[in-house]
């Protein structure tokens, strides 16, 4: 009995595999800008599974480039050094103090977590924050924030390098100032701003929803980008999607085919989205 049970599991295995085969096809050379979300990382587990994610991307031809984020461990770290932080319209107001914390954990601990898992899966990745190469050049968002950026220009000339080599870029949010300063991006704008710059394929924004919800409360498969700007103004999408779907909107203007917002803490959530038919998330297109 347990043999016929494990001969069906991998019957249904290759059968998975013979269905992925037009989308492994489709997606051979593409470039897909990944963002994790600091709430999308959870255990060691789910970070393991997400990097074999990755790796086999890479396998497979794509070009997967990784843009993460990390609210709760700079809260935490916040927190265990006594540092005050406040936050105004959904960002972080960051001070000269908060601004060293925010660099040591994003460049430091959680993106070195990544690459260290990517790389135990058998992948190449490589840790960068967007002060390397040049990478993001910010300006002030507003003073009232602090060092937080707005990108201005991104100079995609040290992915593209990497990636031609088959490495796996990852990307901490921070970017240099004309004068020097650095700056603290929010992850999603970061991820969007690259995916732009790169002419990405997908834009997928991995977080701790399952997409975007209708009035109804059901996540909507595909949207166009009016029923975005429809939903936002009905006051249907708020709070914290506000963002997102705007982060996808101007990524899309920017040049990048698609933006797929989707629960991060499902598993193989990148490889359903990419090498399925049903896909995951809510994928939103150009008009």
């Amino acid at each position: 009995m347990k043999t016929q049970d494990m001969n069906r599991d991998w019957i249904a295995t290759a059968s998975t595999l013979n269905k992925a085969l037009p989308f492994l096809q489709r997606y051979t050379n593409a470039t897909v800008v990944i963002k994790l979300g600091g709430h999308a990382m959870g255990s060691d587990e789910a970070m393991d599974e997400f990097a074999r994610d990755v790796v086999l991307m890479r396998q497979v031809g794509v070009n997967p480039v990784v843009v993460h984020g990390g609210g709760p461990m700079i809260n935490a770290m916040l927190d265990r050094l006594q540092i005050r932080s406040e936050f105004s319209g959904g960002k972080r107001v960051t001070d000269a103090a908060t601004m060293e914390v925010v660099e040591m954990v994003l460049s430091g601990v959680v993106n070195k977590r990544i690459v260290q898992a990517i790389n135990s899966q058998g992948g190449r990745a490589v840790g960068l924050s967007g002060k390397d190469g040049a990478m993001i050049t910010c300006s002030q968002t507003d003073a009232a924030l602090g060092f937080v950026g707005t990108p201005d220009e991104i100079n995609p000339r040290l992915l593209t390098d990497l990636t031609n080599r088959e490495y796996i870029p990852v990307i901490a949010p921070l970017g240099s100032g004309r004068n020097g300063e650095t700056f603290n991006i929010n992850g999603d704008t970061a991820a969007g701003a690259v995916a732009a710059a790169l002419k990405a394929d997908r834009l997928l924004l991995l977080t701790d929803v399952a997409g975007v919800k209708n009035a109804e409360g059901e996540v909507v498969t595909e949207l166009s980008a009016e029923q975005i700007r429809t939903l936002t103004r009905e006051g249907t999408i708020a709070g914290g999607m506000i963002p997102k779907t705007e982060t996808a909107l101007n990524a899309i203007e920017g040049g990048v085919r698609a933006a797929v917002i989707l629960d991060g803490r499902a598993p193989n959530a990148c490889l359903l989205e990419l090498f399925t038919e049903h896909g995951a998330g809510s994928i939103i297109r150009a008009d």
